[in-house]
């Protein structure tokens, strides 16, 4: 996770050793403003992952996550196709209902009154559809409650077929079912704790509650990545090599097929040291790939 906080001289660096690291994929939040940052420089998420697009060639490049707080699935629909291509169909599509603060705060930016929890699912769940459809069918027409597509174009279309791979972020039964719907992945940050094993086990109920969400709808567990974001928790997973490799276990044994960390900043939050980054890549992320 490489925040869009610094100049592009600052964060190229950034983008193009996350892929020299051995690193799967490389995301960015997308919020016009993030937390305890709000009053600090933030670049937006789609041209970074562009530019990210350009210095590298294998990493996949992903959101984490874009929610319908300040969008519209129809003019979204262009800049994720236009990111697929620049990419050459690297382009992953983190997806979430923009609950938490910072999703407040992209609403309060724009004028907009705070959403009852029961209309922002329902506007995720629209939002969901309507970008599912908008990316694999040209013409394509939506009516929604929150959101309308009146045969609206795609060509030339995603570069991966039929879609750039939704990863849906989902703590709560609505959001569950939704990404066993339409998810190529999943995204959980656990249940709010500040004991650690507490969150930890958060996070194992809710692998459970997946997968019955899926067990409805008839998919194989198997085919759906799981990403969890380690640093949800109340320990920063870069902390130290031990500290990561500690959570990465615990991650695998629960069936994550994917974790995600914060790039080391100099102060909070994730404040912590890229030589810690640089061993894991060494020492962990080797050791991996050899098996």
């Amino acid at each position: 996770m490489i925040l869009t906080e610094d100049r592009w001289w600052s964060g190229e660096p950034k983008w193009r050793n996350a892929e020299e690291f051995g690193f799967d994929h490389a995301w960015t939040y997308d919020h016009l403003s993030w937390r305890s940052l709000a009053d600090g420089p933030w670049f937006s998420a789609l041209p970074t992952l562009t530019a990210a697009a350009m210095v590298t060639e294998r990493i996949m490049l992903g959101t984490f996550v874009a929610s319908p707080n300040y969008r519209h699935p129809v003019p979204f629909m262009r800049e994720l196709i236009t990111l697929d291509d620049v990419s050459d169909g690297r382009a992953l599509l983190g997806l979430g209902a923009g609950a938490g603060p910072s999703g407040v705060t992209d609403r309060a930016t724009l004028g907009e009154d705070g959403w009852r929890p029961g209309e922002l699912a329902d506007r995720f769940g629209e939002f969901v559809e309507a970008l599912d459809g908008l990316l694999t069918k040209d013409n394509y027409s939506f009516d929604g409650t929150y959101y309308t597509a009146s045969t609206a174009r795609n060509l030339p279309g995603c570069v991966q077929v039929p879609r750039i791979p939704f990863a849906v972020a989902a703590n709560g039964p609505r959001s569950l079912r939704l990404a066993a719907r339409y998810g190529q992945g999943w995204i959980t940050t656990g249940r709010p704790s500040d004991d650690n094993e507490e969150w930890w086990r958060g996070v194992g109920a809710l692998s459970d509650q997946f997968d019955r969400a899926l067990d409805e709808v008839g998919r194989d567990p198997a085919g759906v990545r799981r990403y969890l974001s380690l640093d949800a928790g109340p320990v920063y997973s870069l902390t130290s090599v031990d500290t990561f490799t500690d959570a990465a276990q615990r991650a695998w044994k629960l069936g994550f097929t994917d974790i995600v960390v914060h790039w080391p900043r100099a102060t909070d939050p994730y404040c912590g040291q890229e030589t810690v980054l640089e061993r894991v890549a060494e020492e962990v992320l080797a050791e991996v790939q050899e098996l």
